[in-house]
Parts: C-alpha cells; sequence; structure tokens
C-alpha cells in the first residue's frame, strides 16, 4: 500500500508509526512524505516516519490513499494540484474545520476525498512529537460521506479503525458549529489565560506557584499560531459564538462574586460538575 502524507508533523508522523505497526505483518506499506520544511523532512526519514521524500505531488498520483495533514488553508491550497490523482487514490484530509474545506473539493475529486478530523493530538509539533498511539481509543468525525464512492468511504473507515479509532458521521457545518465549542474555544480560552498570567507584573513568580490546574488548562497555549489562526478564520461565526457563550458564564461568575452572592456561585458550580456525567 502507497501512502502518502502531505505535512509531516504531529498528525502526519503518527499516522504513518500507527499504520506502519498495524500492518507490519500483514503487507507492506511505503509512505512518501512531503513537506516544505527541510527539517523535517530529514527527521521523518531518520525516525522511519517516510520512507521517502519527495517535492513532487505527482509521485503521489498513483498512490492508494494520501492524508492531507496540514493547515486548513493549505489543504484548501493544495486540491487542485490533486485533481489528476488516480481514481482507485483515496484522499483523506485531517483538518480541524470541514465546512469550507467541503465546499471547495474540485468535481474532478469530490467521490475521491473523505472530508474528516481525527480529534487527537497534543501542543507538541513537528516529526519528533508522532507518537504512534495518539489515534488509539479518539474519535474520528467523517462528514458528509453521502458525496463519497463506497470503495474510498470503506478504504478510510477500514484504516482509521485499523489504529483504534471510533467513527461518528456529522455533516460538515454541524461539525464546526460542535468543534468551535469542544475545540476551538477552549484553544482561545487557554490562550488568554496564557496572555493573562504573562501580562502581570512578575509572571515568573506566578508560574512558580503554578500547580496542576493551572498547567492542565495552559497547556494547548503552547500550540502553534499558524494552525490555529487558519482554524479560527475557518471557523469565524462559530467561534464568535462559542466565545460569546463562554463569556456569558465567566460574567454571570464575575458579577456573583462581586455581589456575594456565594448561594449563585456554588449552584454554578454544581451545574459545571454536571459535564463529568456526560464525560
Amino acid at each position: 500500500m502507497k501512502i502518502g502524507i502531505i505535512g509531516l508533523g504531529l498528525i502526519g508522523g503518527s499516522l504513518a508509526l500507527a499504520l506502519k505497526k498495524r500492518y507490519k505483518d500483514e503487507k507492506k506499506i511505503e509512505i512518501v512524505g512531503i513537506d516544505h520544511n527541510a527539517q523535517h523532512c530529514l527527521e521523518a526519514l531518520e525516525l522511519k516516519i517516510a520512507d521517502t521524500i519527495t517535492d513532487d505531488i505527482k509521485d503521489l498520483d498513483d498512490a492508494d490513499v494520501i492524508f492531507l495533514t496540514i493547515p486548513v488553508n493549505g489543504i484548501i491550497a493544495m486540491m487542485d494540484s490533486l485533481k489528476n490523482v488516480s481514481a482507485h487514490t483515496t484522499i483523506i484530509d485531517c483538518g480541524s474545520t470541514k465546512e469550507k474545506i467541503v465546499e471547495a473539493i474540485p468535481k474532478e475529486i469530490r467521490a475521491n476525498f473523505v472530508a474528516a478530523h481525527p480529534m487527537a493530538g497534543t501542543e507538541k509539533a513537528g516529526p519528533t512529537a508522532a507518537d504512534r498511539k495518539l489515534f488509539r481509543g479518539k474519535v474520528v468525525v467523517l462528514c458528509d460521506t453521502q458525496e463519497n464512492e463506497y470503495e474510498h468511504l470503506k478504504k478510510a473507515k477500514t484504516l482509521f479503525k485499523d489504529i483504534g479509532m471510533k467513527i461518528i458521521y456529522m455533516d460538515a457545518k454541524a461539525h464546526d458549529k460542535h468543534a468551535a465549542f469542544i475545540s476551538h474555544m477552549p484553544h482561545a480560552v487557554s490562550y488568554s489565560l496564557a496572555n493573562a498570567v504573562m501580562n502581570q507584573e512578575d509572571p515568573n513568580a506566578i508560574i512558580a506557584m503554578a500547580g496542576g490546574g493551572f498547567k492542565d488548562m495552559s497547556r494547548i497555549a503552547k500550540s502553534s499560531p499558524n494552525m490555529w489562526l487558519d482554524v479560527f478564520k475557518q471557523n469565524k461565526e462559530n467561534l464568535l459564538e462559542a466565545v460569546e457563550a463562554f463569556s456569558k458564564e465567566l460574567e454571570q461568575f464575575k458579577n456573583d462574586v462581586e455581589n456575594e452572592n456565594w448561594d449563585g456561585v456554588r449552584e454554578w458550580i454544581s451545574k459545571a460538575n454536571n459535564l463529568h456525567n456526560i464525560l
């Protein structure tokens, strides 16, 4: 199986390692990597993430599968270069937004193109962050699959299941709304928390006192500015709705504290505790 991976960072690298591990006794997996970062290419070869590196997208025209694991605006920019792939080549994007990506898919490859969002990741980046266990037990959302030919959808489902992922289905518009609340807005909150602390007169003193709670909440503030700027741009309207909902909750808390409405604060906290009945 020839697999092209465009973008050899955390997600692309982890996919390569997971697939190689899963199929090592069943079939030969050839990973052909593409990345604009020369250092990433060298590291991917050294870490055996990629078997070969190319800078010519045409080298993937006959691939069995092509994964797009680059920032979401890059996924859209790459689409026209994939119009000449084989009819049997399955293209899978792993972007964190879906609606604008789906809208941009050229008609020539719409049947081949599986719009997916693996809900997995860390704050780390680059090939050295790759982890073959990253996707195990995690959810992948497949969107607007009614547009896919059976061959391509089946192939994508098999690959994700074989690396231990749980599959759910959603239309792209609904995906972006939900992702804004459970992923995109939390990243904005984490960046806000980090900036609020760093803007203090002596942030080092605060950080020296930081316990697990602060570290947990600020961890994703280390995530790539380039990647998340693209996500925020593509999902602007849903993101603003999510931020507004969060702001209202914080404003309620602020008002209750100012007015010493401690019963209200207790009720507010207890309501939030109910989230763990769902998760």
